[in-house]
């Protein structure tokens, strides 16, 4: 249970976002206030923002528990998993999206392809964006039943109530400003966390040495590559093909709680730097979320639930004061999380599904309230999910398994759309159907292909590599599209500013 002072610090920090949030209210007067800060924000804290957005308690909870589970190997989802990719946004992807005036990464995709390819993957994302709200719905109630006792539906009720009302006034300007307080608040909780865990294991070399002779099941907790045979989901092959070729670039570059956040730039240089900024800050990343994992192996060992091993060194590891700190930490990458998701799938639905569906037209405060009411919407439908996280060994694998269903085919058209010109609608159609359609019968029928129980790794390579191939196959047997078309939207054309809407 939290002492008095933990109490003091986590309500005082609650109050002071919710204060910081809403106060960006009165910068909101338009949709594009709302969905993209009016393009007006500074690349450091749109860096900040990136990172504890990416981060937040999913990879506090869900990355301590596979570290918990099956070592360091975990770590490449930042190292490998995010540098390279977020370089490749900055220098090639980004500045197409910005200056050609986008408000999501369908909206791109829609433009270099079609209006179906633009509303399959909008609703793909929607789709997603729900589940992934609640997952970490979950993983705060988690954290709170462990150290505070709190039913799970409490935890997860409170939890959308404190984050949705600043993000329904503040749009994405609040979202980010916050981002920022948050960052800084998780970075000085997790490494008081690490450093207290660390001299309660008696140093890393003391902690290696008690690990290594506790099983042949840790023989390989200390491997970064870990062998085609090993139990975890995590082998070599998979992070090499499945994360570093796909995963990781799909998350970077086709996100749009990642990449909306660089649109709200104030001008294209800022739009990149903020992207480079933040794969530096990412760099530190796996000491604040794998190792209080790692160290629970032997402050905590034989825990049934990888998941519960950094509430348990929270509350057996810091002193009070530093646990309301750290509960704040946690909070903040979770509110961060959230708000992110809540802000660009209000985005998807509005500017995707709502505006050239539903009600062309509409004067712009229509659409800022349809953007407002996503929201709330949002938030039903993201506590009323959050029991099915409990299905996986965990919450990082829920995450990572849900995304396998379609961040390859999604990729793959991206990815040819900039760089291959003569790709075409009908060649990114097919690809995106058939390799979503793909991936989701590897899914169902893993066992028969799979040696290992979580291999979304390879289902994202496989589906990847086969809408790639679809691609290139079906626009050599289409239409091209003529140079006026793909002006502003392929790699070898001059960019354009604002290009007009489909």
């Amino acid at each position: 249970m939290l002492a008095g002072i933990d109490y003091f610090i986590v309500i005082a920090y609650i109050i002071g976002m919710l204060l910081l949030g809403l106060y960006f209210k009165k910068y909101v007067n338009s949709s594009e206030d709302y969905f993209l800060g009016g393009k007006s924000l500074p690349f450091w804290a749109i860096g900040m923002s990136i990172v504890v957005s990416d981060i937040g308690a999913l990879d506090f909870v869900g990355v301590s528990g596979q570290a918990y589970r099956y070592g360091v190997s975990v770590g490449n989802f930042d190292w490998v998993g995010s540098v390279p990719a977020m370089l490749l946004a900055a220098f090639i992807f980004i500045p197409y999206f910005w200056r050609g005036g986008m408000y999501t990464i369908p909206e791109y995709l829609g433009r270099r392809y079609n209006q179906k390819v633009r509303t399959i993957a909008s609703v793909t994302w929607i789709l997603f964006f729900a589940l992934d709200l609640g997952v970490l719905f979950w993983a705060s109630a988690v954290l709170l039943n462990v150290l505070m006792g709190w039913p799970i539906w409490i935890s997860i009720i409170s939890t959308a109530g404190v984050v949705g009302l600043y993000t329904y006034f503040g749009g994405i300007t609040a979202v980010i400003m916050t981002d920022v307080v948050q960052f800084i608040i998780m970075f000085i909780g997790g490494f008081a966390l690490v450093f207290l865990s660390l001299y309660e294991v008696g140093g890393w070399d003391n902690m290696v040495e008690k690990i290594s002779t506790m099983g042949p099941e840790y023989r390989n907790h200390f491997d970064i590559i870990q062998p085609q045979d090993t139990k975890s989901p995590f082998p070599w092959t998979g992070i090499l093909f499945g994360l570093t070729f796909v995963m990781a670039n799909a998350y970077m570059i086709g996100n749009q709680s990642i990449v909306q956040r660089c649109l709200t730039a104030k001008n294209e240089w800022h739009a990149k730097a903020s992207m480079i900024f933040g794969s530096a800050l990412k760099m530190f990343i796996p000491i604040l979320v794998l190792f209080p994992g790692l160290m629970a192996v032997v402050v905590h060992p034989g825990l049934l639930d990888g998941d519960q091993a950094l509430p348990m060194m929270i509350k057996s590891i810091l002193p009070p004061g530093l646990v309301g700190l750290m509960f704040a930490a946690f909070f903040a990458g979770l509110m961060s999380s959230v708000d992110s998701l809540l802000n660009s799938t209000a985005t998807l639905f509005t500017k995707d599904i709502y505006e050239p569906f539903i009600k062309k037209g509409a004067d712009d405060k229509h659409y800022l309230k349809v953007g407002q009411i996503t929201t709330l919407v949002l938030l039903v439908v993201g506590v009323a999910t959050s029991p099915i996280s409990s299905d996986f060994p965990g919450i990082y694998v829920a995450i990572q398994t849900f995304m396998s269903y379609f961040q390859g085919p999604i990729f793959a058209i991206l990815l040819l759309g900039i760089f291959w010109r003569r790709t075409t609608e009908w060649g990114g159609l097919s690809a995106l159907v058939i390799g979503i359609g793909f991936a989701v019968y590897l899914n169902v029928f893993k066992e028969q292909f799979f040696t290992i129980e979580d291999p979304f790794l390879y289902i994202s390579w496989w589906s990847f590599l086969l809408s790639f191939i679809i691609n290139i196959t079906v626009s050599l047997l289409t239409k091209k599209h003529t140079e006026e078309q793909l002006e502003g939207l392929v790699f070898s054309s001059k960019i354009l500013v604002k290009n007009k809407n489909l």
